[in-house]
């Protein structure tokens, strides 16, 4: 799941978990190569609204990601994709 839309058109009572989507969808585009090492991922506040989702789906989703290894967070500079 990359795109937002699919995330949009996630069934919120189904099986998947919507920040598990989101992860999901970032983690696609640092595979894809879309998210360099070094790149900053757009703030939570924005990943909200590019999703359709809560803003804490979002800060779910990137505690995914660095328990995942992708991403790094530095405190108030931002995320960052490893």
């Amino acid at each position: 799941m990359s795109d937002p839309e699919d995330i949009q058109n996630l069934d919120r009572r189904g099986p998947e978990l919507v920040y598990a989507a989101v992860a999901d969808a970032v983690a696609g585009q640092i595979a894809r190569g879309e998210l360099k090492s070094g790149d900053r991922i757009p703030g939570e506040l924005d990943m909200a609204a590019t999703y359709g989702v809560a803003r804490m789906t979002v800060a779910r989703a990137v505690r995914e990601l660095r328990e995942r290894g992708l991403v790094q967070t530095v405190r108030g500079k931002g995320t960052f994709v490893l």
